[in-house]
């Protein structure tokens, strides 16, 4: 049996969704991992995004779809197969790496022109690591990995809640265990009167994940600014069928549609694991004054050690994507 721990982070979930204001655009995506021949079988991953623009009156609009269905060996983390829609020239190069090490840069190197058009799918394919990595807490929740040996051998200081010292890795170190934090329930984020609000999401079934992602980019201000509000959440659902927060970030940003860039920009955390992950919040502000079009390669580079987090990274990398939704507003 592995160690469990209520989360000593923070445990304030969002209980909702912000009302869309006329003239803006929202992007929502979600990344849904189910195991339907059990733990230790593969990955199904199902994901899909839409960007939605609301107009003057407060019609709506769908602007962008994009899906994909990718199935993961287990002991490997290998695709086995990959589909999408659209589906580039290139997508097929895919099928039979991994999708942990390298995957984006095999991206990249498969479908060189997508990442720079902001495109729903390119997002999808850009946090399919990310989402991968996070359902691997199935697997830690059900028992179903190996015990660490002492923990010598993991690996420390490559964020705020795995530096050497902090609780998570001195529990391991003196247990001889891996250890599981377990999160607040799950509130519902979509509002019953929006339906427009997200896409669909479904039920990924037990032991199943979500990696949630929604961006709201307002209409303009009259200083010609314009404001940002971020969402995101990984969640697990038990073998009962209920659903906890794993980890969960809020941003507030203005940004200058003119010259592409962050003006400011401030990150709140909503739900982490441990006591000290909340101390990678502050590394947040270092986004600000940088183009939209440099960010996911300049958090990969820069935003690294014990003062960041990585599922706040990603948060930040995905804010690439600004300057497509920026034109999609009426």
């Amino acid at each position: 049996m592995m160690l469990r721990f209520e989360q000593a982070g923070p445990h304030a979930p969002a209980t909702g969704t912000p009302v869309r204001a006329p003239g803006s655009v929202r992007r929502t995506s979600a990344i849904d991992t189910s195991r339907p021949d059990g733990l230790l079988g593969p990955a199904v991953m199902r994901a899909e995004a839409r960007d939605l623009a609301t107009g003057a009156a407060g019609e709506s609009t769908v602007v962008a779809t994009a899906w994909l269905e990718a199935v993961v060996e287990a002991a490997t983390g290998s695709l086995q197969s990959l589909d999408a829609d659209p589906a580039p020239p290139g997508l097929s190069d895919l099928s039979g790496t991994s999708v942990a090490s390298r995957f984006r840069a095999r991206v990249d190197a498969a479908m060189p022109e997508l990442g720079g058009t902001g495109a729903p799918l390119y997002l999808l394919l850009d946090d399919l690591p990310g989402a991968a990595l996070v359902s691997g807490y199935a697997l830690l929740y059900g028992d179903a990995l190996r015990a660490s040996k002492g923990g010598a051998a993991i690996k420390v200081d490559i964020c705020a809640g795995w530096a050497e010292g902090s609780s998570m890795v001195s529990a391991i170190r003196s247990s001889g265990q891996q250890v599981t934090p377990v999160g607040p329930p799950a509130p519902p984020i979509v509002d019953a009167d929006d339906p427009d609000g997200w896409h669909a999401l479904t039920w990924p079934g037990p032991h199943g994940t979500r990696r949630l992602r929604r961006i709201d980019v307002g209409p303009g201000r009259a200083d010609g600014h314009c404001d940002v509000d971020a969402f995101f959440r990984d969640s697990h659902w038990d073998q009962d069928g209920d659903e906890r927060v794993i980890h969960e970030y809020g941003i507030a940003a203005v940004v200058d549609p003119i010259a592409g860039r962050i003006v400011s920009l401030e990150a709140e955390a909503h739900v982490l694991p441990w006591v000290e992950c909340p101390a990678a919040v502050a590394s947040a502000s270092r986004v600000e004054g940088r183009t939209f079009a440099e960010l996911r390669r300049w958090v990969r580079k820069e935003m690294t050690g014990i003062s960041t987090c990585t599922h706040l990274n990603d948060t930040l990398r995905s804010l690439t994507d600004l300057g497509t939704l920026l034109a999609l507003r009426a």
